[in-house]
């Protein structure tokens, strides 16, 4: 064979499966840099991990498969490497570890792993006529007109999912695992900004608060952004995973507030405000507005009675919307879905039907919420490759 190991994808979970399993590696991806997802991610500063990972934060057919890769290449185990190369970071809220100065760091030191491990990195290569033949597989790699038929005794699937089109993603892997017959599960964008008709959300674009946004059976306290198109921010993203197309989703607009304890000792202190106005000190006045017109709230504070305002807090707390859709592919951070775990092993990644093809990262069925926990299933479902792959040769 030409190589030990061939992996396709040179983002976080290929660069981590590359720069850990040594023997004749060759690392190829048809974009102009590696590491691409991981440049842009946090705002240019990398959501590198979370510490407070587990199996819970992942979606996935096979809920307990992540357990095994994530307990045994936990979130201070990347922080230990990145610490080791000099990189300062901090953690922002909720256990999100960033970068203090630029992402670009990580995919230095990931790059430069790869390079200290003696792997080749070929990038603007792209693969095709992938086939199993004895001993392992043959594929052609292609650069610009140049082609070259290679052979490697394993062969790694890491080229991501669908998300972000426009920076090469695509359903390559998809395409390889329907070939060897390993089973999918549906894919769909997930941590997606929600979309509604254009004159629903009128002059609100901008506006930002804290909320509990909560689709089918699972609610997430974070911040809430209306946009041009509809809804976004992290409360939004998160239940996008669990939102199902046609469905409703509820929003509590006053999380961390007795929202009729309020309106009562505010119909005591300014009675003569507005209902309309009083609604400015529990949720942003432009919010305020828009509720009071489609509610259409009238009348004085003073006047309502405690039903009428337990009810108006009732509205507050579970404001039921029915999305028209999603962004798509195009804004999604991630892919839903994809090669499913039943044709994996959770120890090593690798086919259970073909030995030799191994799948990590993305592609699988194994989805992480926002806030790094993508990125740690990256380098933990990378590393658990690796070490197969290195006790292999």
């Amino acid at each position: 064979m030409d190589y030990d190991v061939v992996i396709l994808g040179a983002g976080a979970a290929g660069l981590m499966c590359a720069a850990h399993c040594g023997g004749r590696t060759l690392l190829i991806d048809h974009a102009k840099k590696p590491g691409e997802k991981i440049r842009i991610s946090g705002g240019g500063r990398c959501n590198f991990t979370n510490t407070d990972t587990s199996a819970v934060n992942y979606l996935s057919s096979n809920p307990h498969f992540a357990k095994s890769a994530l307990a045994r290449y936990t979130p201070w185990d990347f922080v230990s490497l990145v610490s080791e190369h000099g990189i300062a970071w901090h953690e922002k809220t909720l256990g999100q570890l960033f970068c203090d100065d630029s992402a670009q760091q990580i995919v230095d030191m990931m790059t430069g792993l790869v390079a200290a491990a003696g792997a080749e990195l070929r990038l603007q290569t792209s693969a095709s006529s992938i086939e199993k033949v004895e001993g392992g597989f043959a594929l052609t790699q292609s650069r610009g007109e140049r082609s070259q038929r290679i052979t490697t005794t394993a062969l790694v699937l890491a080229t991501g999912g669908k998300s972000i089109p426009k920076m090469g993603a695509s359903g390559f892997a998809y395409d390889i695992a329907r070939q060897f017959g390993l089973p999918l599960v549906e894919t769909r964008p997930a941590l997606v900004p929600l979309t509604f008709p254009a004159e629903r959300f009128a002059g609100l674009p901008g506006t930002a608060l804290p909320t509990r946004v909560t689709a089918g059976a699972t609610g997430f306290d974070e911040a809430m952004l209306f946009t041009h198109r509809g809804l976004s921010g992290p409360a939004i993203l998160q239940a996008s995973s669990y939102w199902q197309e046609g469905e409703e989703i509820r929003i509590n607009l006053t999380p961390r507030m007795d929202a009729f304890a309020r309106l009562r000792g505010l119909r005591t202190e300014v009675g003569r405000r507005s209902l309309h106005r009083a609604l400015d000190a529990l949720i942003p006045a432009k919010l305020s507005d828009h509720l009071a017109a489609d509610w259409q709230l009238t009348g004085n504070l003073g006047d309502q009675s405690d039903k009428a305002l337990a009810d108006l807090a009732g509205r507050l707390s579970e404001w039921v919307l029915t999305p028209a859709g999603s962004e798509g592919y195009r804004t999604a951070e991630v892919t839903l879905g994809g090669i499913s775990t039943d044709a994996l092993s959770s120890k090593d990644m690798q086919a259970k039907d073909l030995p030799g093809l191994y799948a990590i990262g993305e592609c699988v069925d194994v989805t992480g919420w926002l806030g790094g926990y993508n990125f740690q299933w990256a380098w933990a479902s990378g590393m658990a490759a690796a070490r197969s792959l290195r006790a292999g040769h």
